[in-house]
């Protein structure tokens, strides 16, 4: 008496316990504690930028006599040199330091990963081109060439964007590259280029939909260093115009009257908090979108 057996099913099956994986990480990752509090900072600091006309104490801008007053009832964070209320300050700041980081995070973003997948799908003259300029770029100091940028610009936040734009989008290029190379010489790539699909066509529909997940997990990590490099720029004067308010520039007037702590102090402490609650959000995110980054040397991840 004969039996039939079945052949091991494969696509369909893989596939979807592929799906069902993926769906389990996404209620898995609120349960990280790190999760959950860099995205409770972040939605903190959206509320306090969008309801900032409503939240300042005090207007931003205006000057005052009690110059260099110590934290008290009236003036919850003190006051600068000019008599301007440091809180009201911070509030205000919060509305030109988070939209230039979403600015320079996207338009990095965008810039890198279409340079990158055209260096990574098309190769040869055009890889070598595109990843030359990457190295060109990385062969200098972030802030140090994004300085020198500034400089030449002149300050101003269009300027300080177009500095920080030139030496942010190298990263994703790479990354980029690297993914595309991967996946170009995949069945269901192929594929696609024997029906006739184009360049355009293949990248956008085989090959981005599936290396997408490292640049988004890249992209949550930079906004926090966006910011800090908004923040170097404003400190050194190549940045924001005073007297616009701006964490970096706060920063760097409580620096000049180090005495009155309190000046760099609750500015430092906004930069901080936000830049953490990134790197948080940024290190979860990739556990779940992108868990082969993880890699083990030495008993360590990294």
């Amino acid at each position: 008496m004969s039996t039939l057996t079945q052949p091991p099913e494969t696509g369909a099956s893989d596939f979807d316990a592929l799906l069902a994986r993926r769906r389990f990480r996404w209620p898995r990752i609120w349960r990280q504690p790190l999760m959950i509090i860099g995205s409770v900072v972040i939605a903190l600091w959206l509320l306090v930028a969008i309801f900032a006309p409503l939240l300042e104490p005090q207007n931003p801008l205006a000057q005052g006599s009690a110059r260099l007053t110590a934290p008290s009832a009236a003036h919850w964070f003190g006051t600068d040199t000019l008599g301007r209320d440091v809180l009201s300050r911070i509030i205000a700041g919060s509305r030109v330091s988070l939209p230039l980081a979403i600015v320079l995070v996207i338009l990095s973003m965008v810039l890198g990963s279409i340079l990158g997948a055209l260096a990574g799908y098309l190769g040869r003259v055009v890889d070598e081109v595109i990843m030359r300029i990457t190295d060109l770029v990385f062969a200098f100091p972030t802030i140090i060439l994004a300085m020198v940028v500034a400089a030449a610009l002149g300050p101003g936040l269009q300027n300080a964007v177009l500095a920080l734009l030139l030496v942010s989008w190298p990263q994703y290029a790479r990354v980029m590259r690297s993914m595309v190379i991967g996946a170009r010489n995949n069945e269901y790539v192929v594929a696609g280029r024997l029906l006739g699909a184009g360049v355009a066509t293949s990248l956008i529909r085989d090959v981005l939909p599936n290396v997408i997940a490292p640049i988004l997990v890249l992209a949550t990590l930079d906004f926090g260093n966006a910011i800090l490099l908004f923040s170097g720029l404003s400190f050194l004067g190549l940045g924001t115009v005073p007297p616009t308010p701006e964490w970096g520039s706060m920063v760097s007037d409580g620096v000049k009257q180090f005495s009155s702590w309190w000046i760099a102090t609750f500015s430092g402490m906004a930069i901080f908090s936000i830049v953490v609650a990134f790197n948080f959000l940024g290190d979860s995110l990739r556990d779940v979108l992108d868990p082969r980054s993880q890699r083990t040397v030495g008993g360590r991840s990294i």
